[in-house]
């Protein structure tokens, strides 16, 4: 006999550990379990400056979280232990997001934390607490497909984190349950509601939990200063335009802000970091068809390199606010990349592809991969790798 959780056993007898943001979600899990009796118990990760943390709003694992993490462990009777992470989170995500971005990617460091700290370290802790399960606030679904656990997209497709979670592991989707998928907001509100907890209307996190008003070069700067190196605009014809101050103050497809004026629309199609140069051109120049990917975690049925030499037809997914696109999934000795059949504009290295098998709330989430390279229409490439020195074909995994 299987409980609600898909674990033999009462619900008494099962120990689930919540990870509790002090957000809505992750609070009512909480409650949602406690009333189904099983044996609970809430864990809150700090992993910044409490002291900080306290003024910032929006953001999560702040210290008003902390605190609201703990009233609502007291209010539903579980015990609720907060655990000090903030040397994992700084080494795992802090300095990656900043060595990313110097790099010239654009980086999420919300998957890095899924990837390592959360899904990873809390994990563990969740073990040595004798959990059966990590049970979390995210809006996605979890089923048992074949022989194995899969991830499926949520049925509020507005709330829709699968985007963030595709570097879940196998070992990992196998421990873990997320009790929210199958619910809308509005119904994880009024749960709250009738559970009695404060924070039912309480706002979602907005920011980058570590970047207070959005200012993520502030934090770039002051751990890399060297980030700030001014250095050359160039027009992709070869033209300096202008000079910059630094890089990470600009992000592939900007337009606005360059300080460079030609009488034609300019883009930032390129961020060279070696040579410190802000390549731009025409908004065509940022057309790509072909993504060349790294670290790809594969959670689909089979195996990666089982996918067929003609590829895989797959719903792919470049940035978390827009949906899936039609493309086609290809592994060669090694090396995975992504056709779009129709193409996407400004995609960046660093920024994450999650490809599904359709597109809607049924699809499953099949994986995804970090985007190391994006190839351009003939002609740009052809301009890029005249100027930079590096063609589509010198990208290795």
């Amino acid at each position: 006999m299987l409980n609600s959780l898909g674990l033999p056993g009462r619900p008494q007898d099962t120990r689930v550990v919540v990870a509790m943001s002090g957000g809505v979600d992750s609070s009512v899990v909480a409650g949602l379990m406690k009333r189904e009796g099983y044996d609970v118990v809430g864990v809150t990760l700090q992993l910044y400056d409490h002291g900080e943390a306290v003024q910032r709003k929006g953001a999560c694992c702040a210290g008003q979280d902390i605190h609201d993490a703990r009233r609502v462990a007291e209010k539903l009777g579980i015990p609720h232990y907060v655990l000090d992470y903030e040397s994992r989170f700084k080494e795992q995500v802090i300095e990656k997001f900043a060595d990313s971005y110097i790099n010239g990617e654009t980086p999420i460091p919300c998957v890095t934390c899924n990837q390592t700290v959360k899904f990873k370290d809390l994990l563990e802790t969740a073990k040595d607490l004798g959990a059966d399960v990590l049970v979390t606030g995210h809006y996605v679904r979890e089923s048992i497909s074949g022989n194995r656990r899969a991830m499926f997209r949520p049925v509020d497709l507005d709330r829709d984190q699968s985007y963030f979670l595709f570097a879940t592991t196998q070992e990992q989707l196998d421990f873990l349950r997320f009790p929210l998928g199958g619910m809308t907001k509005p119904e994880v509100r009024e749960l709250a509601r009738e559970f009695g907890l404060a924070i039912a209307d309480k706002h979602d996190s907005q920011d980058i939990c570590f970047v207070p008003q959005g200012r993520y070069t502030d934090v770039i700067s002051k751990l890399r200063p060297h980030a700030a190196d001014p250095g050359d605009i160039v027009h992709m014809d070869g033209r300096v335009l202008g000079q910059h101050k630094g890089i990470i103050h600009y992000t592939i497809g900007q337009r606005r802000g360059l300080g460079v004026s030609t009488g034609e629309p300019l883009y930032v199609v390129q961020l060279d970091a070696e040579e410190r140069r802000v390549i731009v051109g025409p908004a065509e120049a940022l057309a790509t068809h072909k993504l060349l990917l790294r670290q790809v975690n594969w959670i689909g049925s089979g195996e990666l390199e089982d996918i067929p030499e003609d590829g895989l037809e797959v719903h792919a997914k470049v940035r978390s606010t827009r949906p899936p696109s039609p493309g086609r999934l290809f592994y060669k000795d090694g090396v995975v990349t992504v056709d779009l059949h129709a193409g996407e504009m400004g995609v960046a290295p660093g920024q994450a592809c999650v490809f599904f098998d359709r597109d809607d709330e049924e699809a499953r989430v099949l994986g995804g991969g970090w985007i190391q390279r994006a190839e351009r229409e003939a002609e740009a490439e052809e301009a890029l790798k005249a100027l930079t020195g590096k063609a589509w074909e010198a990208a290795s995994l």
